[in-house]
This record gives structure tokens, C-alpha cells and sequence, in this order.
């Protein structure tokens, strides 16, 4: 195995920054792909895998996206939740790749909520 340079590990730090302020960092939006076992099977990945894209292709630096267990829905996988500051979030069901494409563009980037995709606004609980 060849040795690490100096320029491999900034490389390798860059890379790690870009993928930790996905899930962390400071933003105005939230987007949570559900990836339980069902959203797994239900092609959760391919979900995610197109937002990340979407998210580095755009250079959106403060959009954080994230996965979760399941949601409890099942029989809707994939899901995901849409978390924008001061408005309660949105839950997307029945996703493609094409449909989350669409729901960055026109909930995360547009304030639009994409009503055909929406399950519910808002918590499912009150506590």
C-alpha cells in the first residue's frame, strides 16, 4: 500500500468537511431521507444518492441532508421529511429519485410545498 502524502490527507479532510456539513452543519433547511430496513428495500438510496448530487451539483451550502430510521409508514417508503426554519416540517411519500429532485427544487430551494407528493405537515404527535 503506497504512502499517504501531505495532499492526499487535505484531500481526504475536504472530502470529510463536505460530507459532515451535510449532516451538520448550519442551515435553513433539513432534508431527511427515511432509510430504515423498508425505506431500504423501497429504494431509499437511490433517493439519497440523487439528492447528494443534487445538493453538490447546486453547491447548496446550507441545505443539510441527513437519514433516519423509518417513520412508521411503511407501506409510503421512500420518505422524506422536509425541515425548513420556522415552518413545520413535511413529510414526501412514494419518492423517486426524479420526484426528490423535484421537491429540492420546489420546497427546499422555492418555499413551495409540492402538494401531489405531501403526506402530512406539520408533527404526527402532540405532546
Amino acid at each position: 500500500m503506497p504512502k499517504l502524502k501531505p495532499e492526499d490527507l487535505d484531500r481526504i479532510a475536504a472530502k470529510m468537511k463536505k460530507t459532515i456539513n451535510l449532516r451538520e452543519g448550519e442551515s435553513r433547511a433539513r432534508v431527511i431521507v427515511h432509510m430504515g430496513t423498508c425505506g431500504i428495500a423501497a429504494g431509499a438510496r437511490t433517493v439519497m444518492t440523487a439528492l447528494m448530487e443534487e445538493i453538490e451539483k447546486r453547491d447548496l451550502k446550507d441545505v443539510i441532508l441527513t437519514l433516519s430510521s423509518c417513520a412508521g409508514f411503511c407501506s409510503r417508503e421512500p420518505m422524506v421529511t422536509v425541515e425548513m426554519k420556522n415552518e413545520p416540517p413535511v413529510k414526501y411519500v412514494d419518492l423517486t429519485p426524479d420526484k426528490a429532485k423535484e421537491i429540492l427544487e420546489k420546497h427546499v430551494i422555492g418555499g413551495n410545498i409540492v402538494k401531489e407528493y405531501a403526506l402530512a405537515v406539520g408533527s404526527e404527535r402532540v405532546l
